[in-house]
């Protein structure tokens, strides 16, 4: 096994948003990156692109021997309408992308030591209450119409967390939304809209948001991997999740929206938007309130603690461009 192998990270399903995310930071950080996609294999940009179909043992597998990290981001988009095709392919995604890696870890002769697979803040019970660290409760609640996500959630982290792979430290990614400029990012999307005056608080205002800076994601992506005493579920998320109401009232003077002010969206309008998006109002109306205890209790310190510094910081960048 050369130095190369050692230090090279394996991004499974890495073609999107948060992949790409990964594969910039990591090759800043001297490592190598290899992603498998459904795309055609390439070297673009310094990483390796490998095909792979998120289901069968293929070629792609001999890309794990000897790896310093695995990282499964595959899995449908769950921005579209949960009719029952889509609800297959979303459950299906993670499944098999899920298992078929289990069969090839548990195959290698010096299989990555670490394995950290994609899951969500979803999985926590909707709350207006306390914060859920990762002890917190989790299931569905019908106000917020998230029975089908938990249900993905909960089956996912069962597959993930039961895999066969002796020796292998398994870590579930229970992310909370990720803040970034870049293509498929919510940041962009929720900064047109108030810049559109559409900016107000949505819904009743006061479900709770849980976000991550794309820079503090990559660094406790990192960190993970270098902390061998961390197993099982963490949530990734920033330490002060806010309401949707403070979390809009920020993005309107952060990005400037049209004489400070931006038109409210009553759950009714809500849904018709949805509806004409081809999404589910539950990614907006849900309350999701995560903390970072097992990050925080383990020494990370965030770059980003607040969201108002996270969104200024992000408004920057782009108006820099």
């Amino acid at each position: 096994m050369d130095s190369t192998s050692k230090q090279r990270v394996v991004l499974a399903g890495g073609s999107g948003f948060l992949g790409k995310l990964l594969a910039r930071f990591f090759l800043k950080q001297g490592r190598a990156v290899t992603v498998l996609t459904r795309g055609a294999p390439r070297l673009e940009s310094g990483v390796e692109f490998i095909q792979w179909d998120g289901r069968t043992p293929a070629l792609w597998t001999d890309q794990l021997e000897g790896a310093a990290a695995l990282i499964n981001l595959a899995g449908r988009s769950v921005d579209c309408r949960y009719h029952a095709r889509n609800r297959r392919l979303i459950m299906d995604s993670r499944i098999d992308s899920t298992r078929v890696l289990e069969q090839a870890v548990s195959q290698c002769r010096k299989p990555p030591p670490v394995w950290l697979n994609s899951s969500t803040g979803t999985i926590y019970r909707h709350t207006f209450a306390e914060a859920w660290d990762e002890d917190g409760e989790t299931g569905a609640t019908p106000e917020a119409k998230d029975a089908f996500s938990v249900d993905v959630a909960q089956a996912w982290e069962r597959v993930f967390l039961a895999a066969d792979t002796p020796g292998v430290r398994k870590i579930a990614l229970r992310s909370a939304m990720v803040l970034g400029t870049g293509r498929n990012s919510v940041f962009p999307v929720l900064r047109r809209l108030t810049r559109c005056g559409l900016g107000g608080r949505m819904g009743s205002g006061r479900q709770y948001v849980s976000w991550i800076h794309e820079l503090d994601f990559c660094r406790a992506v990192e960190w993970l991997i270098g902390h061998a005493a961390i197993a099982g579920p963490v949530n990734l998320a920033a330490p002060n999740p806010l309401t949707n109401r403070e979390m809009m009232r920020i993005l309107r003077r952060v990005c400037g929206a049209p004489f400070g002010i931006g038109l409210p969206a009553p759950e009714w309008l809500l849904e018709i938007g949805a509806f004409l998006l081809r999404t589910e109002t539950e990614l907006v109306i849900k309350s999701r309130r995560v903390v970072p205890d097992r990050l925080a209790g383990s020494g990370l310190g965030f770059e980003f603690t607040e969201f108002d510094l996270a969104a200024q910081d992000l408004e920057d960048r782009i108006r820099s461009v």
